[in-house]
């Protein structure tokens, strides 16, 4: 088991942990990782990167927050960070094989970033 503790900056963002993700896989054989990330309001999920897809990634699950009556007790204000969250999820299991990830040519890693600015903790088995 590995531990990450991921910074993030902005209020929404992507970042791209896949680099961080590949040091742990092992050198020889295959199996699966799996990357889960220990918080409500962050997601883990692998996308392209190409330039702006982050920020059209943003706006769309922005799109798809409801203009309701939240009921969260703690704070009203942040659940739809909760739900945004819990759509995208807090997982992703990836094959490996000799020393590589076995993701698909535009494929990353990435931890999604709901409610941010906070440090996150993601834990890779």
């Amino acid at each position: 088991m590995k531990q990450l503790h991921i910074s993030t900056k902005k209020k929404s963002e992507v970042i791209d942990i896949t680099s961080e993700i590949s040091k742990v896989v092992p050198a020889q054989g295959s199996g699966t990782l799996n990357v889960f990330v220990q918080h409500t309001t962050a997601a883990i999920t692998a996308m392209d990167l190409d330039p702006g897809t982050d920020l059209d990634f943003l706006d769309f699950i922005d799109s798809l927050i409801p203009n309701i009556n939240w009921r969260h007790l703690h704070d009203p204000s942040h659940s739809p960070d909760h739900m945004l969250a819990s759509l995208i999820g807090p997982n992703i299991t990836i094959p490996y094989s000799e020393g590589r990830l076995m993701l698909g040519d535009w494929q990353h890693v990435v931890l999604v970033e709901c409610d941010g600015p906070k440090t996150r903790s993601v834990i890779i088995t």
